[in-house]
């Protein structure tokens, strides 16, 4: 079962991200003190190690999960991303709204060609159906 491995989050659109510990997520909301709580469906971003690692492989450098910009990193397997789908991490329920763009920003601070190589693999957007605590390492359940 993947595990959550990675929780990053920025108060602000142009700050950059942090990586902390834990996060407290709000049913209908999002996460508390992210930039994007209290949106109406860009409430929480997944992405997978194991996409990051193709797409590190395809750009030939490594790319840092917090460039991303997304909220929860999981260690294995794919990210759910048929809009709709419902799944859990830790005791939070999601529901997937689409798949994420890769982040403008990437070319400029990685180098051309990042945000290619994350096309398709840079995650999806949720809306938080039943909110709570997520901490590294809490299982997911697609």
């Amino acid at each position: 079962m993947p595990v959550v491995i990675g929780l990053q989050i920025a108060k602000a659109t142009r700050l950059g991200m942090r990586a902390v510990e834990r996060i407290e997520v709000e049913t209908a909301a999002g996460i508390v003190g992210d930039r994007c709580h209290g949106s109406r469906h860009r409430q929480v971003s997944v992405q997978s190690a194991s996409d990051l690692a193709e797409a590190s492989e395809k750009f030939g450098a490594p790319i840092d999960p917090l460039l991303t910009r997304r909220n929860i990193t999981i260690d294995v397997g794919p990210v759910p991303t048929t809009p709709g789908h419902r799944w859990t991490i830790g005791v939070v329920e999601l529901e997937v709204v689409g798949i994420a763009a890769p982040c403008k920003l990437l070319d400029d601070e990685l180098g051309r060609g990042a945000k290619d190589a994350l096309r398709r693999r840079a995650g999806v957007i949720c809306r938080v159906l039943s909110g709570g605590p997520v901490e590294i390492g809490d299982p997911v359940e697609r």
